[in-house]
């Protein structure tokens, strides 16, 4: 019998959640600059509504889990909602971040499992920290990198240099006996966005950008030089015109000097 009651309240659950998530994808719809430019990030909600789902309904029987699953997802679709206008510009564009240990693979032979797991704790803590001040919006973490979307490429650049600076000052711990370095690329344009995650040409570009930067190097598009308010205010060395994976055409690529520059005075 109570087999039969936890499925049926399961069935109702996820009808209810069907529902719930349809309207969140209609308010999500009404934030929308422009349809094709739409920041998305809610993942982790899932995840911890699932992590919470088992003990709810052992504390507070069927009624209770699905009440309050509902209240979290209309707690997920306002912060989602909030996180969607924070790092979608005025003209309904987007400016990513990809970032890339380099040589990750031979990393992770030269340190064992253990080694590098501790490694990448120690990497993604660095990133995150110099994200957040930044207003970055982390969408995903790509084992050995990260997807970050940002609603400006000034405060995009002002984080990929802190990142930089931050990693070649040594910092204590498995980062000083370990040194890494980080590619990152970044390229501004329309999005996007669906179950959480970002797609489309801009994310696409953003991506082969960083894959096109070298060890320690922020390389960036001519669209995030351009939309930068002084383009003057961050240094950039020789331009390269290359193409890119997938994708017609050439892009002309700028290397920041990203050295010259002191995070605290940007």
């Amino acid at each position: 019998m109570v087999a039969v009651v936890a499925s049926g309240a399961a069935g109702v659950l996820a009808v209810l959640l069907v529902r719930q998530r349809r309207r969140y994808d209609r308010l999500l719809a009404s934030t929308r600059p422009r349809p094709e430019s739409t920041p998305l990030q809610g993942t982790h909600k899932a995840v911890q509504l699932a992590r919470t789902t088992a003990s709810r309904l052992r504390r507070h029987g069927v009624g209770g889990l699905l009440m309050s699953s509902l209240d979290d997802l209309a707690r997920w679709a306002a912060e989602d909602r909030a996180g969607l206008l924070r790092v979608t510009a005025s003209d309904g564009t987007v400016t990513f971040m990809f970032t890339d240990i380099e040589n990750s693979t031979a990393l992770n032979e030269q340190l064992g499992d253990k080694g590098w797991v501790r490694l990448l704790k120690a990497h993604d803590a660095l990133v995150r920290r110099h994200i957040e001040p930044h207003k970055g919006y982390i969408v995903k973490s790509q084992g050995d990198g990260f997807m970050i979307a940002f609603s400006t490429p000034a405060q995009a650049l002002t984080a990929a240099i802190a990142i930089q600076h931050a990693l070649a000052a040594r910092p204590k711990g498995a980062l000083r006996k370990t040194p890494i370095a980080v590619r990152i690329g970044l390229h501004r344009g329309p999005a996007v966005s669906r179950n959480g995650d970002y797609f489309g040409r801009t994310v696409a570009l953003a991506a082969r950008v960083a894959a096109q930067a070298k060890a320690e190097e922020i390389l960036i598009t001519e669209e995030v030089l351009d939309a930068l308010p002084d383009p003057a205010a961050f240094r950039t060395t020789e331009s390269r015109t290359t193409s890119l994976k997938g994708l017609t055409g050439t892009h002309s690529l700028h290397p920041v000097d990203w050295a010259v520059h002191t995070p605290q005075a940007l």
